[in-house]
């Protein structure tokens, strides 16, 4: 069983909103949220077809081949 420090330290490619993208380290959603500088509470996420839960962010890992689709919405008038 790999540990979870091993887990920090891989090395994956996803589709993100179409495009490949390299995760280096940490795969959890919430740090990718992180990374993008993207707000949890303005975005909707959809991973591998499926809307994901805002509840659900906290507990879910990114593994190779995922697609991910992240949505910003954009308020203005």
């Amino acid at each position: 069983m790999p540990s979870q420090k091993s887990a920090l330290n891989q090395k994956i490619t996803i589709k993100l909103n179409g495009d490949a993208y390299v995760i280096e380290g940490d795969a959890r959603l919430t740090t990718l949220i992180d990374v993008l500088k993207m707000k949890p509470t303005r975005i909707a996420v959809e991973l591998n077809r499926e809307v994901v839960p805002k509840a659900d962010y906290g507990g879910i890992t990114l593994h190779e081949g995922d697609e991910l689709e992240l949505i910003n919405f954009v308020g203005g008038g």
